[in-house]
């Protein structure tokens, strides 16, 4: 939805639309299908941190974490990626991905052409599957670290 859309636009299109998308999938017989999320969506207390600066807002957040549940709820076979904030940036094909990223310290930020090549490595290698993790810039070749999940 953007981050200048409010929470009704967003709640349409970041968790119905997802929703939407997940049920046509079923309806068509796709079995894989790889949603990407947000970091921290899986992290009510930051929900709450980041509704008190009043930036982005906990409503994105929930939408997000609610399609994610949906998604693993759904009985397709899913990846979930959590990337970072998003960059226009060229890829650098170096990523770092973990469950939980350890956000001290470090630029958060990952290109989308970095996110790009995570769903098209999570497609290749099937150990992506049912897993979800965070996606940041990193030191890690792109298909490697899917390898590595």
């Amino acid at each position: 939805s953007g981050g200048d859309t409010g929470a009704d636009k967003t709640m349409m299109i970041d968790l119905d639309g997802a929703i939407k998308s997940i049920e046509a999938a079923k309806n068509a017989g796709v079995k894989r299908y790889v949603m990407i999320s947000a970091v921290n969506a899986n992290d009510r207390e930051y929900w709450s941190y980041n509704m008190e600066e009043n930036s982005i807002g906990g409503y994105y957040f929930a939408a997000k974490h609610y399609a994610d549940v949906w998604l693993e709820n759904s009985g397709l076979d899913y990846t979930i990626i959590r990337p970072t904030l998003l960059l226009n940036d060229e890829g650098t094909g170096k990523v770092e991905i973990t469950e939980k990223l350890k956000q001290e310290g470090k630029k958060l930020e990952i290109p989308r052409e970095d996110v790009a090549n995570l769903i098209v490595a999570s497609l290749d290698h099937d150990n992506s599957i049912g897993k979800s993790f965070d996606a940041n810039g990193g030191d890690d070749d792109v298909d490697e670290a899917v390898k590595g999940l």
